[in-house]
Order: structure tokens, then sequence, then C-alpha cells
């Protein structure tokens, strides 16, 4: 099913083991996409079979986004296939059960620290490295999975600190990094994904509006669609709507 050609676009997905990662890999590879996807689960077959369809456009890379040595070797894999990356989709994710409890109970801190390694240093750490590769590319586009509870303005949980948290100092640093990178013709995609039934606290929430190959859809539009304003930091949801930080 290989559709690439010498001059199909590249991307890195993190957090593409399962879920919305490996929805939005699987996406990008229909549309003809070379793939390079982020694997942190080596036991988890649904990556695996998705490569025995594409197996020329997928490589799967070991990539742990909290180890800034797994990430740099996984840069230096990519680099060794390809001279330049178009899209990096910070995709890598999770949550807790612990999230929920309100202040009056005993707090996860550990389980907060994690949250915040993953969904906040771990999208900076995986720029750091892919950054020369992406400055090779001709689109340079940086894309991150965010989250409503990013928002500060549109907040109305009384809970969930370390998720919150993380996610708001996700956007913040995307922010930074907009600040720098902007004006060298960068481009950023700020996105929250909806309410997916996803793995996102270890096991599948069957509960949630969205499966995974739902969200990957408006996902991927968004994250490929150019923009008319694209010196102005945003962050959209599935819908097109714009939140605000």
């Amino acid at each position: 099913m290989n559709t690439t050609t010498p001059t199909s676009p590249i991307a890195l997905v993190t957090g593409a083991d399962r879920g919305l990662g490996l929805a939005l890999a699987a996406n990008l590879l229909e549309k003809g996409w070379r793939v390079f996807a982020g694997q942190y689960m080596p036991d988890w077959t649904e990556l695996t079979a998705l490569k025995a369809g594409y197996a020329d456009q997928l490589t799967a890379l070991p990539l742990d986004v909290t180890d800034i040595d797994s990430v740099r070797s996984a840069a230096a894999r990519v680099g060794q296939d390809v001279d330049h990356v178009d899209l990096v989709i910070n995709n890598a994710g999770v949550i807790s059960p612990t999230i929920v409890h309100p202040i009056q109970e005993a707090q996860d801190y550990d389980e907060m620290h994690r949250m915040y390694d993953i969904n906040a240093v771990g999208p900076l750490r995986v720029i750091d490295a892919f950054l020369p590769l992406v400055a090779a590319g001709g689109l340079k586009r940086l894309a991150f999975v965010s989250s409503e509870a990013a928002s500060i303005n549109r907040c109305k949980r009384d809970a969930w600190y370390g998720y919150c948290m993380s996610k708001t100092a996700l956007n913040m640093a995307i922010s930074v990094l907009f600040n720098r990178l902007r004006s060298e013709s960068y481009t950023f995609r700020v996105y929250h994904p909806g309410w997916m039934r996803s793995y996102m606290g270890g096991t599948k929430n069957n509960t949630a509006d969205l499966e995974p190959e739902e969200a990957a859809v408006p996902a991927i539009t968004y994250f490929l669609r150019d923009r008319a304003d694209e010196d102005r930091l945003v962050m959209r949801d599935w819908q097109g709507h714009e939140w605000p930080w």
C-alpha cells in the first residue's frame, strides 16, 4: 500500500502506539506521507499491524519523551533515513486516576510530576532534538495536542490539578517557542481534540464522545491547512472554535 514518492512530505508523530497518535499516523499514511511514529510500548500490537500495510512509509521509533537520550536517539535515527522533517505532531500525553481528587483529599504529587514531565516538558524535548530536521524542511510546522483543560479563562474544574497545570504549562512553552521561531517561518498548530475514547489514563475510556479515528480527521485537516493569520498563536478545537489561553 506504499504511496510515497521521492517528494512525499515527512512527519513525526509522538505517542503513536495507540489512540489518537495511532489514528493521526494512519491518517497521514493514507494521504501519502512518510511517517516516523514514536513508540513507547513495543509490546502493543496496533502500530506493528499498521506498518504491515505501509512497510515503506512507516517507521516505528523507540521514543520516551521523558528521556532526553531517547528523544535524541530517535532524532538521530530519523536523520539516518531523511534529511528533513516537515511536520512534528506532539501528541504523547497522559492523565491519572488521581487527578479527580479535590484539595480536601490527599494529593498525588508524584503523579503530578509525571504528568508535567510527559505533557509539558516532553514536547519541549522533542522540539529541541528535532528542530534541525524541521529547519531543513519546507513546511516547518510544529503541532501540539493540547486540551481545553489548559485554558485559564474558561476553567471550571475544581480538581484535576496535575493535568490542567501540565497542559497550561505546555501552552506557555508553545507561546515561548512561537515568540522565538515564528520569525524564522515556523508555523504552529495548537489543538484541543475533544473528549476521546483514548488510553491516556492507562485503559480505554469508553464513555467519551469520540473514537480516536473520528478525532484524527479534523485534527489532521487543521494541522495541514494553511492559515492566513500565521502570525497569531491560537488554540482551536475539533469544531474549529478558538479557545482562550
